[in-house]
């Protein structure tokens, strides 16, 4: 028999952590083992929730796997390792480098609002690197041999390094195959490959992000980013981009290459004020193997994909500040991608006022973070305690997301439906997550249900 509990990313998108206990072929105890151990973003609730024990012991768990480098993924990964864990941490290589420079760059944020809360941090940059000092990694493919299980990694098409964690129990002709899907991509994507083509499940915990909605079609994504270009540059003003670090800067970065090397916008100054996401480009270039065969292409023949003319890289606080001395138009890139800090919310604080400027939304945008205000139409938001009037344009680009839609999600399950006995909506708000689960069941005829959080289910194997 095995049980999952679902303790973080049940009937919400963020908190990620599911605990998973098996019988162990050695001392006859159960044996555990997590999937992410991911931070709860959004609103003041959730982040208070970072604070609360985690309802095991960290002490008795034997490994962690990563799915990917988001902080709703591995947030928590050094306050569990505060708490007792000294098992292995495994992941891909690109998702270690990621994990260990996003941990280390939110210890800021996460003092200064310790401080403010006259609270301690739920962990210290030393708990960060004991949690390095035991992560391990695993390429995609290869077979990982545990004490009562096996485990491999998939490629989830995400961000880079992203997986899908396979989890085999059991062994000859008795197999049984549970499946993390962790964070989908939601091809084709600019940079990454495909998800792996995955069919045969048991059991399937799946992510339903968007799990009630359709995206506008791909080949619509790249003309409208062009057009708010064009638009922002002919009205004088400031194109302002909350983006996350990792992932969606990078894909931005690519096709604004395309855009400014081919002649399709004005040169204008394009700034990425990040230097999160300045830092994690870096590592992306370091994986090149991991991009898809176009991709691979334009690299061979010389081109740096993340550099193009009229860009600026604007590492430090000083380089920041200068933004505003340049005139407009002008386009910033900075994070956070739910405008929840980082040094997006000081450029939305002096030109979201501005008529003439264009807020464009790329991202999913939590349940209580300024973005989502933005996004629901507030005409006045309050940003470092004072309130902002919304006068700038603010438009949506969902076909950027890195999450699969609706559609995307029930071609998965779909392919699976032969084997499939069970199937778990994870990582999704609760109308999604349960509208998605409602569909599973009513056109594939599978059970399918979304976990609440701190619910248990057992497993047939």
């Amino acid at each position: 028999m095995i049980k999952i509990t679902f303790l973080g990313g049940a009937q919400e998108v963020t908190g990620a952590n599911h605990l998973v206990e098996y019988p162990s072929t050695g001392s006859g105890q159960a044996a555990k083992l997590l999937v992410d151990c991911g931070m709860f973003q959004g609103t003041k609730t959730c982040e208070d929730q970072n604070h609360e024990p985690f309802g095991f012991d960290p002490k008795e768990v034997g490994v962690l796997f990563v799915t990917h480098a988001h902080l709703d993924h591995i947030g928590r990964i050094p306050k569990l390792v505060k708490e007792g864990f000294r098992g292995k941490i495994i992941s891909t290589p690109p998702t270690r480098d990621l994990a260990e420079l996003s941990l280390i760059d939110s210890m800021g944020i996460l003092k200064k609002e310790a401080e403010r809360e006259k609270k301690e941090p739920p962990y210290t940059e030393e708990d960060v690197k004991k949690a390095m000092s035991l992560w391990e990694t695993s390429l995609y493919e290869e077979t990982i041999h545990l004490e009562g299980v096996k485990a491999v990694l998939r490629e989830a098409g995400h961000i880079i390094g992203s997986a899908m964690v396979e989890l085999v129990f059991g062994d000859g002709g008795n197999e049984k195959k549970v499946v993390f899907t962790g964070d989908l991509g939601n091809p084709p994507t600019p940079l990454l490959k495909d998800p792996y083509d995955l069919t045969d499940a048991d059991y399937l915990i799946i992510e339903s992000t968007y799990g009630s909605k359709e995206h506008e079609g791909k080949e619509e994504r790249k003309l409208k980013l062009e057009r708010a270009l064009e638009d922002t540059i002919k009205n004088g003003g400031v194109l302002m981009i909350p983006a996350f670090s990792l992932e969606r800067t990078q894909e931005l970065l690519f096709e604004l290459n395309d855009l400014v090397e081919n002649g399709r916008i004005s040169e204008v100054p394009i700034f990425l004020d990040s230097p999160l996401a300045i830092k994690a480009t870096a590592i992306y270039a370091k994986y090149e193997d991991y991009y898809n065969k176009e991709v691979k292409y334009i690299i061979s023949s010389g081109d740096d994909i993340f550099k193009f003319p009229g860009l600026k890289f604007c590492l430090k606080t000083e380089e920041s500040k200068a933004i505003n001395n340049v005139e407009p138009p002008k386009v910033i890139i900075a994070g956070s991608g739910m405008s929840t800090g980082g040094r997006i919310i000081h450029h939305e604080k002096r030109y979201l006022p501005d008529p003439n400027s264009t807020l464009l939304l790329m991202s999913y945008q939590a349940a209580g973070s300024l973005g989502r205000q933005i996004e629901d139409g507030a005409k006045w938001v309050t940003i470092l305690g004072e309130k902002i009037p919304v006068n700038a344009r603010v438009e949506e680009i969902k076909g950027y997301s890195s999450h699969p839609d609706v559609n995307g999600l029930y071609n998965l399950v779909e392919k699976n439906s032969e084997k499939l006995k069970k199937v778990f909506v994870v990582q999704g708000e609760p109308h999604s997550a349960l509208f998605f689960a409602q569909k599973v069941k009513d056109y594939l005829g599978i059970e399918a249900v979304a976990p609440a959080r701190g619910e248990t289910y057992e497993l047939e194997i």
